[in-house]
């Protein structure tokens, strides 16, 4: 096999503004001396101004030591006005020893230019936004078709502010079969660590075989379960109820070298060209064959965008936050399935090793200086030791301490408008009533942060990861579950299902002191939806908008959703009784019809959603791109002659 390229992942850029650059990359050798460069443009004659040409040091620059051939380096610099508003900035970066560092990557730049480039804009006046991206989904990948849309026009004043990634930016529970196969020859190709555990049915991680006959049985054979009694749905009582309870955890992930290696393959060109996976396999049984050859199909599709997805996170600020598939289906739902999870050895070590993994290649990224003083020099610590870390369980073990106990996942970008990202699920509202009931998604202590970092805005666009208002016949459903206490298998994870969580957001919108205009991103559910919320009986109140876009590459299944959608209307439209007495603290809430559907609000095709904004804050235009480049429009609920909304199907809520 030839040798690996100098670049194996990336580049992709992330924390960037007028204070702050942040490029992050991972490559097969470690560097000597690493000089960057930022310039840009005067004028159309192609006068240059450099901005900054300097070698890195130590401040500016953290390489940590993946495996033997795997090095992550996150440049970031920060310094008053160190970069110039709507003006494109060209990047390049060089090695003393291995020259331009980004000069012989395939496709990374469009059209003729000879280094990739971005835009810090003054106003965020459109974004791309999303979750969900399944990698052996049949949809397409959204993010191919936000390239395609970028290279037909890669202007200043056409280019996107950003891209919001909302969450299961990765599915570490749900890995199909061919996937694993080639995380096992990623982990032998990069020399990627082993680990041992603790109340496991393997000693350690070198015992973990990635043939084909192995697939699809971790569920049963390898992934933790209870060792005392739980309750059912069914009433009844007894134990080894697993703790994991993703649907599809045949293959859930368990070993930090598995996910360090999934989260490259989520974004590596390069490394998919060095593995062959065979289609027709043996040792499988026949539902299982038939569904590897599904799959096989799905990720040679999936790897065929992936230098058009790198191109794309090159060329825009990406700025992440996690939801429950980047870690485990169900993480944090309920107190009780806390004390399972962190109550078994094997089991946090699972969940912090996708903690750990998160903070590589996501967390650092959003927000660097909020990690340099707590995990940053822990994780280097813990990973850039001159062998593997097989025998140093307690660190690892400390590192994942460290980890859980850190509270500062949430962040917030200093544009305008400013942008709240928050932190659903690790700041959770434990029931007092049950343990067994679903959490808040976030608690006392943390809305009343939240609710301080909105006072004094005029406005501001809150990144939640399941949306605040969502379908409210979904949300019966799972109301209903829970009183059988089956929380856990209707992801009964809405911001709704606990009191005094959903009592407190409320009030903090009807604050006279928050903002004027409100705009919530949010993905989740697999399914794209849109509302205007109105405070009932106030005038001049603020005005909200909930967008949710799921997913980049999801969807809900198709039979169900236009029933949901259907009955929702029945039972919950602006004329039903039942709507009447369920209605949210004074909400009014209309939903946007996709494309001027007549009786529709809920759109089921995988997309990334695009959001133009006016000078206040106001949304202008919402819609959601789909992979074939067809767009899903969704339009303003019309008004009567008197001024009034015109009906829809969820109204007051």
């Amino acid at each position: 096999m030839s040798p690996l390229p100098l670049l194996i992942a990336g580049p992709m850029l992330r924390h960037c503004d007028r204070d702050n650059f942040t490029l992050w990359f991972v490559a097969s050798k470690p560097m000597e001396s690493l000089t960057l460069t930022l310039s840009c443009l005067l004028n159309d004659e192609g006068e240059e101004q450099v901005l900054f040409n300097e070698g890195l040091d130590a401040k500016q620059l953290d390489c940590i030591k993946l495996g033997n051939q795997a090095y992550q380096y996150m440049i970031h610099l920060s310094e008053p006005e160190l970069l110039p508003i709507n003006v494109q900035v060209n990047y390049f970066l060089e090695d003393i020893q291995q020259g331009a560092i980004f000069s012989g990557v395939d496709g990374l730049n469009y059209g003729t230019r000879l280094a990739p480039n971005f835009v810090i804009k003054s106003e965020i006046d459109h974004m791309l936004h999303g979750s969900c991206r399944n990698a052996h989904h049949h949809s397409g990948d959204a993010l191919v078709a936000a390239d395609c849309q970028l290279e037909g026009d890669i202007s200043t004043q056409a280019r996107p502010a950003l891209l919001m990634l909302s969450g299961d930016q990765v599915y570490v529970d749900n890995v199909a079969g061919p996937m694993l196969y080639a995380i096992g020859e990623v982990i032998k190709l990069l020399g990627l660590p082993h680990e041992q555990f603790n109340d496991a049915q393997i000693h350690n991680s070198d015992a973990i075989s990635y043939h084909p006959a192995a697939m699809y049985q971790r569920h049963k054979n390898l992934l933790p379960k209870t060792n005392y009694p739980a309750k059912t749905a069914l009433g009844s009582w007894y134990r080894n109820h697993p703790i994991f309870t993703s649907s599809q955890a045949e293959n859930h992930l368990v070993s930090l070298g598995e996910i360090i290696a999934f989260y490259l393959l989520t974004w590596s060109p390069e490394l998919w060209e060095r593995i062959d996976i065979p289609k027709d396999v043996v040792g499988l049984s026949a539902v299982n064959t038939n569904r590897w050859q599904h799959e096989w199909t799905h990720i040679l599709e999936f790897k065929a965008g992936l230098k058009q997805v790198r191109r794309l996170m090159a060329h825009l600020p990406t700025y992440m936050i996690f939801d429950d598939h980047d870690v485990t289906d169900d993480w944090n739902l309920t107190a009780k399935w806390e004390q399972a999870a962190y109550g078994h050895a094997f089991s946090k070590r699972i969940i912090g090793n996708a903690l750990i993994a998160y903070a590589l290649f996501q967390g650092i990224g959003n927000a660097p200086d909020k990690f340099k003083a707590e995990i940053t020099p822990k994780l280097k610590a813990f990973l850039n030791q001159p062998n593997d870390f097989t025998h140093d369980e307690l660190s690892h073990d400390e590192l994942i301490d460290n980890l859980l106990q850190f509270n500062h996942w949430h962040y917030n970008l200093n544009t305008s408008p400013k942008i709240v990202v928050l932190d659903t699920r690790t700041q959770r509202w434990r029931s007092e009533s049950n343990l067994a009931k679903p959490s808040g998604l976030m608690d006392w202590e943390a809305l009343m942060e939240f609710q301080h970092e909105l006072v004094g805005q005029e406005k501001v666009i809150i990144i939640s990861a399941a949306p605040m208002f969502g379908v409210k016949l979904i949300e019966t459903i799972q109301r209903t579950a829970t009183i059988f206490g089956g929380s856990l298998l209707v992801d009964a994870e809405n911001w709704m299902a606990h009191p005094g969580t959903a009592n407190t957001l409320l009030s903090i919108f009807q604050h006279r002191k928050t903002p004027e205009q409100f705009v919530i991103l949010s993905g989740d559910v697999h399914y794209s939806f849109a509302y205007d919320i109105r405070i009932r009986f106030r005038k001049g109140g603020p005005k909200i908008y909930q967008i949710t876009c799921s997913g980049i590459k999801n969807q809900f299944p198709e039979k169900l959703l236009p029933i949901f959608d259907r009955v929702n209307g029945w039972l919950y439209g602006h004329f039903s009784p039942l709507n009447f007495f369920t209605k949210r603290k004074r909400m009014s809430i209309r939903g946007r019809r996709p494309n001027g559907a007549r009786s529709q609000r809920l759109f089921n095709k995988s997309g990334i959603g695009m959001v133009s904004f006016a000078p206040n804050g106001a949304p202008t235009k919402i819609a959601v791109l789909h992979a074939d480049m067809s767009e899903t429009l969704f339009e303003r609920p019309s008004s009567d002659k008197h001024g009034a909304r015109s009906t829809t199907r969820e109204a007051d809520d």
